[in-house]
This record gives C-alpha cells, sequence and structure tokens, in this order.
C-alpha cells in the first residue's frame, strides 16, 4: 500500500547518518574527540588532569559550535572555508583581458600587493546572446515582464501561481530568476521633454511638459531613483550531469572527479552549439509557460547579455556598458583654458 512521503523543500539538504547528525558532522566531531583522546594519553604523564581539561574544553565546544551552527541558513565550518580562500585570494583585481601590462616601480612602491587578473565566468558573448561559461556549459539571458498579484481577486492569483508553478514543474535543468534594482537616470527624458515642448500645438500642452520636466528634474535631485528588472538566466551544462548522494548533491568523490576530468577535457565547438540549441527551446517553453499569466520573456542578444553583465559587475555606474572606453595604454588628452 503506498504512502505519501514529505520531501524537504531543500533538496540540497544532506543526508542524516546518526540522529540528526550528517555525514560532515559527524566527521568533525568524531575528529575532534580522536585528537583529544590522543592528546590526553600522549601528555597523561606530564599534563595535570584539570589543565588538560582547560584545555581540551574549549577545544571541543569549539569543534561542537562549528559542527553544529548556521549562519544565514549555512554551516559554520563551510563558512569558515569560504573566508580562509577568500582571505588567501588577492584582494585587487583588474579586468584586463588583453593581459596585465607592466606597472612602473614608482607605481607600486606604496602598493601593499599586486593587483591579479579577473576571472569571471563569463567568457565571451555569441551573437544570439548565448554566454559561453567554459566549461561551466553556456547561459541565456532574457527579461521578464511584472503581473499585480496584489490587485488580482483570489481565483486569478490562484491561477496566476498555478502558471509559475506549472513552469517550475517543468525544468530540467539550472534556471535562476533574478530581481535587481538598478539607478534610474532621468537626464535623457528630462532633455527630452524640455526639446519637444516648444514644439507641440498648444501652448497648454507647452507648459505642462516642461512643468513635468522641472518635477522629474527636482526628483532626480532629491531623491534616489530605482528602478526594478527581473532577468531569468538559464544555463545549460555541456558535460553529463554529476552522480549524486541521495538528496544532498554531489557526492565529494563525485566533485573531486569533476574538478579533475575539468583540467583535463576540453569543451568542443559541437557541445557547446548543442547546449545553445537546447537553451533556445528551453527559453520557448519559458515564453509559452509564462504567456497565460501575462508575463512577456524577451530574450537579449548579444550587445544586450553584455550590457546586463558589464552592470552586475558595477550595479552603481551610470555609463552604459557600450560606452567606448579607453585601453591601458592610451593617452588621454584635453584642452587648456589656463585656470588651475
Amino acid at each position: 500500500m503506498s504512502q505519501p512521503v514529505r520531501i524537504p523543500s531543500d533538496v540540497d539538504r544532506e543526508d542524516r547518518l546518526l540522529g540528526n547528525l550528517t555525514a560532515r558532522q559527524l566527521v568533525i566531531l568524531i575528529v575532534t574527540a580522536f585528537v583529544l583522546y590522543a592528546g590526553w594519553n600522549l601528555s597523561r604523564p606530564w599534563v595535570p588532569l584539570t589543565v588538560f581539561l582547560a584545555m581540551a574544553i574549549p577545544v571541543g565546544a569549539g569543534a561542537v559550535f562549528l559542527a553544529l551552527g548556521t549562519r544565514d541558513g549555512l554551516p559554520l565550518d563551510r563558512l569558515l572555508l569560504a573566508a580562509l580562500r577568500q582571505r588567501l585570494q588577492p584582494s585587487l583585481r583588474v579586468a584586463a583581458p588583453e593581459g596585465r601590462p607592466t606597472v612602473p616601480a614608482w607605481i607600486t612602491t606604496d602598493t601593499p600587493e599586486p593587483a591579479a587578473e579577473l576571472d569571471l565566468p563569463a567568457r565571451a558573448v555569441s551573437e544570439a546572446g548565448a554566454i559561453d561559461l567554459g566549461p561551466d556549459g553556456v547561459a541565456l539571458v532574457a527579461t521578464a515582464s511584472t503581473v499585480n498579484f496584489s490587485l488580482r481577486t483570489p481565483a486569478e492569483q490562484e491561477a496566476l501561481v498555478a502558471v509559475l508553478a506549472r513552469y517550475l514543474h517543468s525544468l530540467t535543468a539550472p534556471v535562476q530568476i533574478l530581481v535587481r534594482a538598478q539607478p534610474l537616470d532621468l537626464t535623457e527624458q528630462i532633455a527630452t521633454l524640455r526639446h519637444t515642448a516648444p514644439g507641440l500645438p498648444h501652448p497648454a500642452l507647452e507648459a505642462a511638459a516642461l512643468e513635468h520636466a522641472d518635477y522629474l528634474e527636482h526628483l532626480a535631485t532629491t531623491a534616489d531613483l530605482l528602478r526594478r528588472q527581473v532577468v531569468i538566466v538559464l544555463r545549460e551544462p555541456v558535460r553529463s550531469a554529476h552522480a549524486t548522494d541521495g538528496l544532498g548533491g554531489p557526492s565529494p568523490w563525485a566533485l573531486l572527479r569533476a574538478r579533475r576530468s575539468r583540467r583535463r577535457d576540453v569543451v568542443t565547438d559541437a557541445a557547446r552549439r548543442a547546449g545553445e540549441q537546447r537553451l533556445a527551446r528551453r527559453l520557448g517553453e519559458a515564453i509559452e509557460l509564462l504567456a497565460p499569466a501575462g508575463i512577456t520573456v524577451t530574450p537579449l542578444d548579444a550587445t544586450q547579455a553584455r550590457a546586463v553583465l558589464a552592470s552586475t559587475t558595477d550595479p552603481g555606474c551610470f555609463i552604459p556598458a557600450h560606452a567606448p572606453m579607453a585601453a591601458f595604454d592610451d593617452v588621454i588628452t584635453t584642452t587648456w583654458d589656463g585656470d588651475l
């Protein structure tokens, strides 16, 4: 006779082996207990028990805190490893696809550490807008419109939830739904209003346009204007999926084998083209499945995809991504009017 089984919402949750302890927690606790026991056996002839307990209790408490503690849903041992890895890596990185130039010694004299190259996952963007992620596969970026959920009736809200659930149930590969806020620059809109206002057919319309331009200018100077954008990122691996360990995701041995194979294998153009074709098919499915909810999914071309990538690295920048930028070896000159 069949019976329902509860599946946790966190499908990456690690399996519990003993009580409510995972394999990772058991390893930390067992290794700590073994080290303390071995240390006691070795130091027993010379170290009194009280002195050993004074040193062992903080170590054991720290191991228990490290194994059982969490912060923002992440285990403390993984956060500690991430902090150590971040501390050992260079803190200053620069984007230098053409290679780092030789810097004069008088510039680097007071520099605490040299700058390292910024190695981003995105390698290139094709004409179709597909982002090359190297050994991690390919990705496709699309924007999605929004719907007003609070103004709908309960029946309409249930229909919207059902449409989104239908799309989520159809997913067979990684998808990221990103809602991001960007600074809103109204300079172009204000200039357009002031330029077209004199050409309006009635003086009242001209006055209204100029008044609206003044209001937008006042709003831009007194408030931090933001606009929200919903981005859907579809990623398609170009290699076979890793072996999983229950609901805990890839097993450590699978991750080790994948890391070794990633160093040896080279992604072919045929595999990349096949991944782009699968992405196009998945994007078409997203457009069809989300359309009943009134959500319009628009794929981005190469220029728009580059602009999204550039804006994510510097969200507060007002300079457009397509603006011409000077190279590191260009000489920038300007006119001098004699005033300093």
